[in-house]
């Protein structure tokens, strides 16, 4: 059983690791579903003694890529297999939702023997059987999923076909609103050995001047709210999965 923990910062990362979490994804900005994170974060959390894997994707919204946004990710993978990080998080779709395939192929050619998991952008493909035989083909060793649905719980059905028909020759890997109360449960459901989880708690700020009436862009959250992994709920996932 693996559990992979998504952290936005060091302090996170080090509440992960302390948690129990098998491997970290590190990425930037995770209130927006992630980006690529600063290669400072990355080198500072590379310290820990967990397993690193990067998101590369150099914005939030759609995964349809303009050639020098395509740029940027060759060279950020290059970056990390430089940097000797463990694996890379990746992924892109052309117009009509299907993989892109050759520029997939080319970011994994160059990620060489980092471990390549593909994010969700699987999830809004045109189709989860040919993104899963598309995934396989290209050689990724992981698909992160919540079987193409808003949470993985409401996906389990989606999953646990998909992790039928890899058969072993990938990992399925559910995220998005994964928990320690619902594992059991998606356990039971899907039949996967690999959760994703942010375990997102929120840390009001220690400012105490505050100018609460101007925001800076954060529709979501407030100014002074922060959030930060709970290594609680960290530990108490691993402890869930550790009885498997």
């Amino acid at each position: 059983m693996l559990l992979e923990v998504c952290v936005d910062s060091f302090e996170s990362a080090q509440a992960a690791q302390r948690g129990g979490a098998d491997r970290l994804e590190l990425c930037g900005d995770l209130l927006v579903g992630g980006i690529t994170p600063s290669p400072f974060l990355i080198e500072k959390v590379q310290n820990l003694d967990v397993p690193v894997n990067v998101l590369l994707r150099p914005r939030f919204g759609d995964f349809l890529y303009t050639e020098s946004e395509k740029d940027i990710l060759f060279k950020e993978v290059q970056m990390c297999r430089k940097m000797g990080v463990n694996g890379v998080v990746l992924g892109a779709l052309d117009l009509n939702g299907h993989l892109d395939k050759p520029f997939l192929q080319d970011l994994i050619a160059e990620a060489g023997a980092m471990h390549k998991t593909l994010h969700r952008a699987f999830d809004v493909c045109v189709d989860a059987e040919e993104g899963l035989y598309d995934a396989m083909a290209l050689g990724f060793d992981t698909i992160l999923s919540s079987g193409q649905a808003p949470t993985a719980l409401q996906g389990a059905s989606m999953l646990a076909l998909l992790h039928q028909k890899a058969n072993d020759r990938i990992t399925i890997m559910a995220g998005s609103g994964v928990k320690a109360s619902n594992l059991s449960e998606l356990m039971s459901m899907t039949g996967l050995t690999a959760f994703h989880m942010s375990a997102k708690c929120s840390v009001d700020s220690p400012m105490v001047f505050r100018r609460k009436e101007v925001p800076m862009g954060l529709p979501m959250a407030g100014e002074y709210e922060r959030f930060y992994t709970d290594e609680a709920e960290v530990r108490k996932a691993k402890r869930i999965l550790s009885k498997k």
